[in-house]
């Protein structure tokens, strides 16, 4: 009896170091721009948002992924560089929300998610048909999506906004660095000098690396409009029936009550017969006015290693006519 009892305590002990182990920090904003953080498993976030297992492993920071925006039916997933975010009709996921790069992010998010609205007129329901209700419901979100940015373009806009200008500081910090390292290089030939340009043009070799992957995947995008289209997610969301009963897990009730159960699978059929040109170049507008940034931000360093190229052949040339000078007063 006594070891049944020292085995079922450890049984549960061993259950709990299982679920904390895979428990995972979370901060979760939502359209009010209200923030809270949770501690949850994958599993949770996979039930809560509608993606596969797969997907969510792209945000995994003890894996290496490259830069990467995909589409679901209910979300968009996101990774780039320290930003590594789920984001639904309503909802964003942010994972290491403590991290003091996220931190800035967070705080541009709370500020920009809201919209101001004015308060709408009540509508009284008594005899009525529900049928005309839900229609004229969908008809104002369809008319708010024609007025604002939908939720999920304000939080990939603030994302792209915040990797851009990271990405293009630490650009600025490294040109800052290494032009007079050349400079001085050019004008000294020394070990120690030569050193320093080495570990500059290795730390410039990693920045570019990180600039490409970004670039690259948001030319993806804008070379595929379905691929664009399936980051419309407001669009499905009007598009799709109304909401039955919710099976989400405890865990989720101190959320948005309303979150999770009104995003439903949506054909394909029906989301043609809303506005998909307009959607793929309203979306489209927004990607090529980051990806013009991060190509700005390529082109600086591209610039840096032709400068630095040039600066070694300089060198070479220096080093010959030295040792020619050499060989010639033997």
């Amino acid at each position: 009896m006594v070891r049944a009892i020292v085995q079922s305590v450890a049984d549960v002990q061993a259950l709990n170091k299982k679920k904390a182990a895979t428990s995972r920090q979370w901060m979760l904003l939502d359209s009010k721009g209200e923030s809270m953080v949770l501690e949850v498993s994958k599993y949770d976030i996979m039930h809560r948002v509608g993606i596969h297992a797969r997907d969510l492993r792209i945000l995994d920071p003890l894996l290496s992924y490259p830069s990467t925006v995909l589409g679901r039916e209910r979300a968009i997933v996101l990774n780039l560089e320290h930003i590594k975010a789920v984001i639904t009709a309503e909802e964003v996921f942010l994972r290491n929300p403590t991290d003091e790069n996220v931190i800035p992010i967070v705080e541009e998010l709370c500020r920009r998610l809201p919209v101001r609205r004015e308060p709408a007129k009540t509508v009284e329901s008594n005899g009525v048909d529900p049928t005309k209700l839900r229609t004229s419901s969908k008809s104002r979100l369809l008319q708010d999506i024609e007025d604002e940015p939908p939720f999920e373009f304000r939080a990939l806009e603030v994302i792209l906004e915040a990797i851009c200008s990271y990405l293009d500081a630490r650009t600025t910090e490294l040109e800052a660095d290494a032009y007079p390292a050349l400079d001085e290089l050019t004008s000294k030939i020394s070990s120690r000098n030569l050193d320093r340009v080495r570990k500059l043009k290795s730390r410039m070799t990693r920045l570019t690396a990180r600039v490409q992957k970004v670039r690259d995947e948001l030319e993806q995008l804008l070379d595929d409009d379905g691929d664009m289209a399936d980051l419309f997610l407001t669009r499905k969301l009007a598009g799709s029936s109304p909401p039955v009963g919710s099976s989400l897990p405890s865990i989720w009730e101190i959320g948005s009550p309303n979150t999770g159960s009104r995003i439903s699978r949506v054909s394909r059929a029906s989301m043609a017969t809303y506005t998909a040109d307009n959607d793929v170049e309203e979306l489209e507008m927004l990607l090529e006015a980051y990806f013009m940034q991060i190509d700005g931000t390529l082109n600086k360093l591209t610039a840096l290693r032709e400068y630095i190229d040039d600066t070694e052949d300089y060198i070479n040339i220096q080093l010959d006519n030295h040792r020619n000078q050499l060989i010639q007063q033997q």
